[in-house]
């Protein structure tokens, strides 16, 4: 009855500490993650767009890396860590110059903030 007892304080113990662990974690999240070119002119160049993420954590998130699907399109972000609370910006920018047609690109987004990529999506029709 004795090993019992004790065994099941550890679990309540292992319990409580990684309750408590999770609390501190930071959280990356956005409210707008797609943007829509709609109809581009290949001859008008480059377009870009801003995504705002926010940490809706209580630790700083960083972001270790950005990475976009293809080649024509180049990422941007903030190097510095951002506050609990706070936001900050990822600039994306595609490039029309010889794909006609719709297109649909994805950019992954890794940090601190989650397991795995966390998506952020742009899509148009080059004319």
């Amino acid at each position: 009855m004795k090993k019992l007892f004790y065994l099941f304080s550890m679990m309540v113990m292992l319990c409580g500490v990684a309750y408590a662990q999770s609390g501190d974690k930071a959280t990356i999240s956005a409210k707008v993650t797609e943007h829509d070119f709609g109809n581009i002119k290949e001859s008008d160049g480059k377009v870009s767009c801003v995504f705002t993420v926010t940490n809706t954590g209580k630790a700083p998130l960083v972001i270790t890396r950005v990475i976009a699907s293809c080649g024509c399109t180049t990422p941007q972000y903030e190097q510095e860590p951002i506050a609990p609370g706070k936001s900050g910006k990822i600039t994306v920018t595609y490039n029309p110059a010889g794909r006609p047609g719709q297109f649909v690109k994805t950019i992954a987004v890794y940090s601190n903030g989650k397991d795995g990529a966390f998506t952020l999506k742009i899509k148009g029709n080059v004319q």
